[in-house]
């Protein structure tokens, strides 16, 4: 699924151009993994080559970040190497950061609810950053993780967007209000939507009821992030729009 050409296309690309240069080094870190692996994915041409400058020295931006999240999401749903190399490939090229986490939301969203019991050291692994006991604090509030005893309950399929929030310039009373709207619309969405494939099938026999939800639930879910996507883009070009002419 890719987004619609539009002047929020060159917003990403600067978005992209002002992220900070990281080296490999600081790519792993970021992305939890080693930098073996990232080589490794290099050579397989799961990444793009790094921007090379000074002394030779590669750089890394939010497209690779983007890209080994998706790579991540992908073997959590049990791909092979082999099968995420033919997906990557079928990629569109030069997607932005923001549309290859549009992809991993799709993906994720087919993942099984998975909670997992962590230390600390290892729950900052799979964050890929250290966690200050105000980060752990605020993920607790956002239902990411939970303290269970020396250790801690995390949701991973929620993991990396909760890390991602804590640099968000967005108070926790936002950021969990935000979270309540994005429930209630959604289960809202989800009730009238079920009601109206119900409405569908009553008088079909349970072959044709399986084979509708089989097909209709990959394509709610794109379109709902699609048509979301594109609802938020407005507002924000809208709302920018008013801000800057009151400048």
């Amino acid at each position: 699924m890719t987004t619609d050409p539009s002047p929020d296309a060159d917003a990403d690309a600067d978005a992209d151009a002002e992220e900070p240069a990281l080296t490999v080094d600081e790519l792993a870190a970021r992305a939890g993994v080693t930098v073996r692996t990232i080589r490794f994915y290099s050579t397989r041409g799961l990444l793009p080559p790094p921007v090379i400058g000074p002394r030779r020295v590669g750089h890394y931006g939010r497209e690779h970040l983007a890209r080994l999240a998706l790579i991540e999401e992908l073997q959590h749903q049990g791909m092979t190497l082999a099968a995420i190399e033919r997906y990557m490939q079928q990629l569109p090229a030069g997607l932005s950061a923001h549309d290859l986490a549009i992809h991993r939301a799709v993906v994720a969203s087919w993942a099984p609810d998975v909670v997992e019991r962590v230390t600390r050291e290892e729950l900052r692994r799979r964050a890929g950053r250290a966690l200050s006991d105000d980060d752990l604090e605020r993920l607790a509030a956002m239902d990411v993780v939970r303290r269970d005893g020396d250790g801690y309950r995390v949701d991973l399929g929620l993991l990396r967007l909760g890390v991602a929030l804590l640099d968000v310039p967005l108070s926790q009373e936002a950021i969990l209000a935000s979270r309540k709207v994005l429930i209630e619309h959604s289960r809202s969405a989800a009730h009238e939507l079920s009601q109206l494939f119900r409405g569908e099938v009553a008088q079909r026999d349970a072959q044709d009821v399986r084979s509708l939800s089989a097909h209709m639930e990959p394509l709610v879910v794109q379109a709902l992030l699609t048509t979301f996507q594109r609802s938020l883009k407005e507002e924000l070009r809208e709302w920018t729009s008013e801000v800057g002419g009151a400048s």
